[in-house]
């Protein structure tokens, strides 16, 4: 573990005032938050943000948790190895590494769109360890056959959508924005997440959505085990504008979990822990309380 020169100078120290750590695992250089004291949070974010998105969270829930947020291989400030696949068994493999190298016990997940199938297919390797899920708008199960997802799928993974995201960060510059309803982001949060995303490191950002057809084995497989989530304390966190996971997977989860408490974030889109940080780490402390 350590701190180390790498954090580029594009890091906004206001918006995101963390110390900085690392793991080597594999040869990956995972970068991750450790802030604040208390029960253990672990936070995973999805496609194409980092732990960014939940910097506002964090700076609220860090005065009652323990908040350990985690960038994904090539995310963020995450250097994945020459020639790793981005594909989410490898994306899962390395976080139950980085999860077992923390130690981390009694911890809750908090997940969010690929960080749902991803942080759970981690966080199920080791069940022994988790204690509790909050779940904000993503899935974990196959969605083949569905249209929307297929359309998507086939639109963003596919030629178009990897030339869109090579050459235009397109994933970030139209599809970020669009996906935040309550409220614009600014210049600078947005520079945020541009700044992790040059030329030539954008390849995570068209593999996942290709993934969401093709990685059918891996999310029948987690699809299996989500009975075993239903004995754990759980938190339905909704933004009810999303333009990606709405009214089916909210009552999917809630048929999955069915002793979870649902708070819906009423005007929030995709990105709920930066639309509404205030209310999502009120919503978190409340649960985990009850």
């Amino acid at each position: 573990m350590s701190t180390s020169a790498v954090v580029p100078a594009w890091l906004n120290r206001e918006l995101y005032p963390f110390d900085n750590h690392f793991l080597d695992i594999d040869g990956n250089q995972i970068h991750y938050v450790d802030e604040g004291s208390g029960p253990t949070l672990l936070l995973v974010h999805g496609n194409p943000v980092w732990s960014f998105v939940y910097s506002n969270a964090i700076k609220a829930l860090s005065n009652f948790f323990r908040c350990v947020a985690v960038d994904l291989a090539g995310f963020g400030l995450s250097a994945a190895t020459p020639g790793f696949s981005y594909l989410p068994a490898a994306q899962t493999a390395l976080l139950a590494k980085f999860i077992e190298q923390l130690d981390l016990r009694d911890y809750s997940v908090v997940v969010h769109d690929w960080g749902g199938p991803i942080g759970l297919s981690a966080a199920l390797v080791a069940p022994e360890r988790l204690s509790g899920v909050v779940i904000s708008n993503t899935w974990a199960w196959p969605v083949n056959g569905n249209p929307g997802f297929e359309k998507f799928s086939g639109l963003m993974g596919g030629p178009l959508g990897r030339f869109g995201s090579k050459y235009f960060n397109s994933f970030v510059n139209v599809l970020v924005p669009l996906s935040h309803k309550r409220r614009r982001l600014t210049h600078a949060e947005m520079t945020q997440y541009r700044k992790p995303l040059p030329f030539g490191r954008r390849t995570p950002t068209w593999v996942l959505p290709k993934q969401i057809i093709d990685a059918r084995e891996f999310l029948a497989a987690l699809e299996s085990r989500l009975p075993e989530l239903s004995t754990r304390h759980a938190l339905i966190l909704w933004g009810d504008k999303d333009d990606a996971f709405g009214a089916p997977e909210l009552a999917r989860w809630q048929q999955i979990l069915p002793g979870a408490r649902t708070v819906i974030l009423q005007g929030v889109g995709h990105f709920a822990a930066s639309e509404a940080p205030a209310e999502f780490a009120t919503a978190i402390r409340e649960w985990h309380t009850f």
